[in-house]
C-alpha cells in the first residue's frame, strides 16, 4: 500500500507503546498507519516460550546488546543492558511480569505540573489494557483487555517457604499488588496464558496486521526524523549500514516510541537535543532541547545466592527438562511457562513492617561458583524502588547504527548506597528464619565473610546489574522546566507534529517493573491524538501503601562512612 510512502501516523519502533499505538490509531479504519522496527519479526520459538527468555535476550538480532559506561561507582564494569529488537519490544525478550507501581508514583508525576496523570486519572487506561485472568478487584482490575494477565500457576516449596518467612518478619501475603495495596509478598502476575508468552506484538500488533490502513515494516532502522523547519514531516530509515535510505512521510504526526536509549539518540542525530553534544559530533542544530537525553533512571538489581540442601530447585537438563517440555506440551504448570522471577516483595530495607522502598525477585536454579561443580540455590535480588541517582543517554557519533553511550550512575547517590547495605542485611534475617533456615546449606553470594557495610557495599558495586527499567531520557515536564522534553500532552516541546510515548516520557521511575506503565502511557497518548477526552478518573480507594507498625523496632545500624563515586 502507500506507494508514495505517505501515511496519516508514522511510528518508530513495535514494543509496547508502538504496538498499542498502532492498534488503537488504526481502528477506525480511517486512518492510515506506518510502523517501523528495526528488528526482525517474531517468529523465532525462543520469543514465544517463556523459558526462551534467556536465549531471546542475549541474541543479537533480537535484542540491542547494549552496555553502560564504566563507572567507579560500580567498580569500572560495562553492565549489560539488552533491550527488545523485534516486534514486541521488550515485551518479546523480558520477563515478563506484570506490575504497574503505586498511587504515590502517578501522583507524584502529576504533582510535577503534568496534569491527567495522577493515579486516579490512568488508572482506567491500566484496565483498558488488561484482560485480568482469574480473582481481580474489578475496581482496579480490567478484564475486557487485549493483554492477558495470569497468576503464576507454578509452585514449589522453596517459594512458599520464602513467602511464609517474610510473613513471619511482618511482610503480609498479598494476593493482587496491582489492586488496593501493592506492599506485601506473592506470586508475580504475568503476560503468560496456555504457557505461551504474550508480548505486545501478539496481543495488540497481530491483529491488525493484515488491516490494509497498516502497514508494519521490519528490519527498518529508522536513521533521522525529517523536519521542515520545526514541523516533523516523517522519518528516514535504512534496512542495514550502507543500504540506500528510504522514507516515509507523516501527514498528521511521527511519535517516536523506540524506547529510552534509542528514543533520545534519535532525536540528537536528527539536530534535537544540547547544542553542545551536537556541536562536539558535528550534527546541524534543528532545534535546541537540553533535556534530550538527561534524566536517564533505572532500578540496580544486587542478588544474594544461597545454595540450598535436601530439595532440587529447577533443572533445565537431561530428564527432567524432557519432563517439563512433555507437561508444557499437555498445558500442565512446567518450568517452560514461568517467569524467571517467581515471587515478588515490596518491603522497606530497614524495617519489613514500613513504607516499601525495594522490591524482592525470588528465583530458583542452579548455580556454579566452581565449574564444573552445579548445585541447586536460591537466588533473592532486590532493587531500590526510587533511587536517588540519576545519568544520561546521548549519541556517541552522527552514525545511526551505533549504539548510544548509556550511564546510568548506578550508586552514586549516599543514600542509594545505604539502602542496598540494609536491603542484603534484610535479606539474610530472612535466609536466618526458622522456615527458611533448614533448607538452607551456605550462602554463595556475597558470601559469609561480607560482614562489615563496607564489604557488602563493595559486593553491590561489583555483582549489581540492572533490571531493565530505562526511562525519563525525554521526561515529560512543562517547558519553563529546561530539562524536560515533552508537555502532559506528550509533544515535544518547541516542535511540531511530533510526540514521543515510550519510556522515556517518565519522570520518574515507578516503584515496579516498567512495562506495565509504558502499556498504560500508550493507551493514554492513543486519546490524546486522537483528540478525545480522557478516560474518566477512577473513583476508588487509591493504592496504600503499609503503614508502619509502631510496635515492631526497625534494626538500627551505626553510621558508616559510604563510598562515594
Amino acid at each position: 500500500m502507500a506507494e508514495l510512502d505517505i501515511f496519516d501516523y508514522v511510528i518508530v519502533g513495535a514494543g509496547a507503546a508502538g504496538c498499542v499505538l498502532a492498534n488503537r490509531l488504526a481502528a477506525s479504519g480511517t486512518h492510515t498507519v506506518c510502523v517501523l522496527e528495526a528488528g526482525p519479526p517474531d517468529h523465532s520459538v525462543f520469543l514465544r516460550i517463556p523459558a526462551g527468555v534467556y536465549k531471546a535476550s542475549s541474541s543479537p538480532r533480537y535484542a540491542w546488546q547494549f552496555e553502560t559506561a564504566p563507572h567507579p561507582a560500580t567498580a569500572n564494569r560495562s553492565i549489560p543492558m539488552p533491550q527488545g529488537k523485534t516486534l514486541g519490544g521488550s515485551t518479546a525478550i523480558n520477563g515478563m511480569n506484570y506490575n504497574r507501581g503505586c498511587s504515590e508514583d502517578f501522583d507524584g508525576w502529576a504533582k510535577r505540573g503534568n496534569r491527567g496523570w495522577s493515579y486516579a486519572e490512568v488508572l482506567p487506561y491500566f484496565k483498558r489494557t488488561e484482560r485480568k485472568v482469574g480473582p481481580g478487584d474489578k475496581r482496579y482490575r480490567g478484564s475486557d483487555g487485549a493483554l492477558p494477565i495470569t497468576d503464576c500457576d507454578w509452585q514449589h516449596p522453596l517459594c512458599d517457604a520464602f513467602i511464609e518467612a517474610a510473613s513471619d518478619l511482618g511482610l503480609p501475603r498479598n494476593p493482587d499488588y496491582n489492586g488496593a495495596n501493592q506492599a506485601g509478598v506473592g506470586y508475580y502476575q504475568r503476560y503468560i496464558e496456555n504457557g505461551w508468552r504474550i508480548s505486545a506484538a501478539r496481543a495488540f500488533l497481530k491483529p491488525i496486521a493484515r488491516k490494509k490502513n497498516v502497514d508494519i515494516r521490519t528490519n527498518a532502522h529508522a536513521v533521522a526524523v525529517l523536519f521542515e523547519g520545526k514541523r516533523a514531516t516523517g522519518v528516514r530509515y535504512a534496512l542495514e549500514p550502507g543500504r540506500p535510505t528510504r522514507d516515509v512521510m507523516a501527514r498528521r504526526e511521527v511519535i517516536l516510541c523506540a524506547g529510552a536509549a534509542n528514543t533520545p539518540k534519535l532525536l540528537q542525530i536528527s539536530g534535537v537535543g544540547r547544542p553542545a553534544l551536537l556541536a562536539e559530533l558535528g550534527i546541524p542544530v534543528v532545534h535546541a532541547l537540553p533535556g534530550v537525553g538527561a534524566n536517564l533512571q533505572d532500578h540496580y538489581m544486587v542478588h544474594l545466592v544461597v545454595r540450598v540442601k535436601g530439595i532440587e530447585t529447577i533443572s533445565g537438563r537431561g530428564l527432567a527438562l524432557l519432563w517439563e517440555a512433555t507437561k508444557w506440551t499437555l498445558r500442565r504448570p512446567s518450568i517452560l511457562a514461568i517467569s524467571p522471577s517467581l515471587v515478588y516483595g515490596f518491603a522497606n530495607s530497614r524495617d519489613l513492617r514500613s513504607n516499601p522502598d525495594i522490591q524482592l525477585d525470588f528465583a530458583l536454579g542452579n548455580y556454579s561458583s566452581r565449574p564444573p561443580e552445579r548445585f541447586p540455590v536460591i537466588k533473592l535480588g532486590f532493587y531500590q524502588l526510587r533511587p536517588h541517582s540519576v545519568g544520561f543517554v546521548q549519541a556517541r557519533s552522527p552514525d545511526p547504527f551505533c549504539t548510544p553511550v548509556i550511564q546510568p550512575n548506578y550508586l552514586v547517590e549516599e543514600q542509594d548506597q545505604r539502602v542496598v547495605i540494609d536491603g542484603i542485611r534484610t535479606l539474610r534475617e530472612m535466609f536466618d528464619t526458622p522456615t527458611l533456615q533448614p533448607y538452607c546449606f551456605g550462602e554463595e553470594l556475597p558470601g559469609p565473610s561480607a560482614t562489615e557495610d563496607s564489604d557488602l557495599l563493595e559486593f553491590a558495586q561489583q555483582a549489581g546489574l540492572t533490571a531493565y527499567h530505562l526511562c525519563g531520557t525525554c521526561q515529560m515536564g512543562s517547558r519553563e522546566n529546561l530539562s524536560s522534553v515533552v508537555d502532559a500532552e506528550l509533544r515535544v516541546h518547541g516542535l511540531h507534529n511530533l510526540r514521543i510515548a515510550d519510556a522515556s516520557i517518565m519522570p520518574s521511575v515507578p516503584s515496579a517493573n516498567t512495562s506495565a506503565a509504558v502499556f498504560m502511557i500508550a493507551e493514554k497518548a492513543s486519546d490524546m491524538i486522537l483528540g478525545r477526552h480522557p478516560l474518566p478518573a477512577a473513583d476508588v480507594g487509591l493504592p496504600r501503601q503499609l503503614k508502619p507498625d509502631i510496635k515492631f523496632a526497625s534494626r538500627q545500624t551505626a553510621p558508616v562512612a559510604l563510598q562515594q563515586a
